[in-house]
């Protein structure tokens, strides 16, 4: 009787851990997107939650029924149940039945991975707006090259375009993810990824770092805000005239360890350095990587104009930061 209750107890547990799951389910924000890549993630995950939901349902009637019939009862407690050699039609079932299952899930799967990587349907006429995202310990920093602007801890796009966001780390490997708008990307450095978004609907959403680096993950956060195209070109002409100007030595400070506010600047740091370019091999400034362990200005070895003194101190200052 006692080992009945405790099963009883151990179904009914889990059966509630499902159900208080699904109350919650509701307010996550997957479940709720606003961009046509968010949407194939959500389809994707409604198929997978469907034939989970199905798998279950059978394990656990398959589960109830064979302990409810071959329970031990006074009438069989001395049945020895016969010994059979094995049934291949049922052993070809259960082997093919899993094996179906992995396809069905598999197939949507690679299909939904390989369309997230290109620019939405209906919308590859037109110009992708380019979005360099750089993640340090612990902010993201956002580069438009094209308008000349760099923001801290916000990016502002406009609604109804494609954006295309090149990711790559001046530290640790971290990961991109704005849920309403897109899945998860690792940022890596010397290394470029790239990730495709559009908004089709105005709205701020919620973007932050999804892999664990350090004592600061956890307010690792940005903003996204979609506006419309003459609000963006607006906010984009008054950073242009007003925002003040990023020096190096400000930005070799932000790269630190530390939590910084929203911030806005009327150049970006890509004039310097692109921690996405693995070609690297010198710095300019080793004074500035020696103390923040930031490589400053890189240099090809077409430029002779650079002196030994300087190399030779470079190679002593940053040969233990190549990470960075």
């Amino acid at each position: 009787m006692k080992k009945r209750k405790s099963l009883l107890l151990s179904v009914v547990s889990v059966m509630l851990v499902f159900l208080l799951s699904g109350c919650e389910m509701a307010e996550l924000v997957v479940f709720n997107p606003k961009g046509p890549q968010a949407e194939k993630i959500l389809d994707l995950i409604n198929w997978s939650l469907v034939w989970i939901g199905l798998i279950m349902v059978v394990v656990i009637a398959l589960f109830v029924y064979i302990v409810w019939k071959y329970r031990a009862r006074p009438d069989n407690a001395d049945y020895e149940p016969p010994q059979e050699k094995g049934n291949h039609l049922v052993e070809i079932i259960w082997t093919a039945i899993p094996f179906i299952i992995v396809v069905i899930l598999m197939v949507p799967t690679v299909t939904t991975l390989f369309d997230l990587e290109e620019v939405p349907a209906g919308y590859e006429d037109q110009e992708p707006l380019v979005i360099h995202a750089t993640s340090a310990d612990w902010k993201w920093i956002f580069s438009y090259p094209e308008q000349n602007i760099e923001t801290i801890n916000y990016v502002n796009i406009p609604v109804n375009r494609p954006v295309l966001f090149k990711l790559t780390s001046a530290g640790t490997m971290q990961s991109f993810w704005i849920p309403a708008l897109s899945g998860q990307k690792y940022t890596m450095a010397k290394m470029e990824t790239e990730l495709y978004i559009v908004a089709d609907h105005e709205g701020s959403y919620f973007g932050r770092n999804s892999n664990f680096n350090g004592k600061g993950f956890k307010e690792m956060e940005f903003e996204v805000l979609a506006q419309s195209p003459q609000d963006f070109d607006k906010w984009v002409k008054e950073v242009q005239e007003k925002a003040p100007k990023l020096t190096e030595e400000m930005y070799a400070e932000k790269l630190k360890p530390s939590h910084l506010g929203r911030e806005t600047f009327s150049n970006t740091h890509l004039e310097w350095v692109d921690h996405a370019d693995h070609h690297a091999k010198e710095y300019l400034n080793p004074e500035l990587y020696r103390v923040h362990g930031y490589p400053g200005k890189t240099f090809t070895d077409e430029n002779n104009d650079i002196d030994n003194d300087t190399e030779n101190s470079d190679h002593h200052h940053g040969g233990d930061h190549s990470g960075h």
